[in-house]
């Protein structure tokens, strides 16, 4: 299973458009990059691939990362920078298969799923797949499932994705709080690759008007705010899980800018092979 990090950022990327802060600066002098969102998971077996999340950067992705178009597509949870790159699929796919959770969120009362075949009914060339949170399904040759996590007020899902011939094994968190259920914990534990939501440093929280929570024992948030892990609290979950190989991603350009490429943050264009 090939793994490429196609966007590692969050709804404003990194270099954010007409920021001149040190961390986008820094950013621009590296030549380093993190769109919004997006991972995609090759099946080596099968040649065939699928999409996590449909970045508003999908374009740009494509044509920059050494990628095939996928065969399929997941979507964690309806927010623009996970969901609006869909459009992309005018005129570039015959059929895209779009699979998502089918649980009716109460803030939208709808699904992600419904939600998807109401946004983008216009598009003859998506069709949309209900799949039941937690429950497997077999996709492009792969083990997948949807987990539920923490990301208020919407539904929002992680993922596992399994090979059944190699048992190799990526988590994804998805947009979360540190206060993910413990099934979903149980589901996404002992990857070899685990991709958490990391999006701010545990300092950054005194600037957020909730400030944070979930803190470890030495007072450390563990969440910024409501919605997302602090890096400390993705590198506690990634402990707990006993993740082989960890890269934070969703990441803001709020990291100070010393800080900001280090190990273990990811950046586009990171390459796993899992065997």
């Amino acid at each position: 299973m090939r793994v490429t990090l196609l966007g590692t950022g969050d709804t404003t990327g990194t270099p954010t458009v007409g920021c001149e802060c040190a961390t986008c600066r820094r950013a621009r002098e590296l030549d380093v990059e993190r769109s919004r969102f997006s991972v995609h998971v090759e099946n080596d077996r099968t040649g065939e691939s699928l999409l996590v999340d449909c970045s508003p950067d999908f374009r740009h992705q494509f044509l920059t990362q050494d990628v095939p178009l996928p065969d399929a597509a997941l979507v964690t949870h309806i927010h623009f920078d996970h969901l609006d790159g869909l459009g992309n699929a005018y005129r570039v796919f015959d059929n895209l298969p779009v699979h998502a959770a089918n649980v009716t969120d109460p803030a939208t009362d709808e699904s992600v799923a419904d939600t998807i075949r109401r946004k983008y009914d216009y598009l003859d060339r998506v069709t949309v797949h209900n799949q039941t949170p937690s429950e497997r399904f077999r996709i492009c040759g792969l083990d997948v499932r949807f987990v539920p996590v923490d990301h208020p007020p919407l539904r929002c899902y992680g993922v596992v994705i399994e090979d059944p011939e190699t048992g190799a094994k990526c988590s994804l968190t998805g947009d979360t709080s540190y206060d993910i259920p413990e099934a979903s914990r149980a589901a996404l534990a002992d990857p070899d690759l685990l991709l958490a939501d990391a999006i701010v440093p545990a300092s950054v929280c005194e600037h957020h008007p909730l400030g944070g929570k979930d803190h470890d024992d030495e007072g450390v948030p563990r969440t910024f705010g409501t919605k997302h892990m602090t890096r400390e609290g993705a590198l506690d979950l990634a402990a707990e899980l006993g993740a082989t190989r960890t890269r934070l991603v969703h990441l803001a350009h709020f990291y100070p800018a010393d800080e900001a490429f280090e190990d273990p943050l990811a950046v586009d264009g990171e390459v796993y092979e899992l065997e």
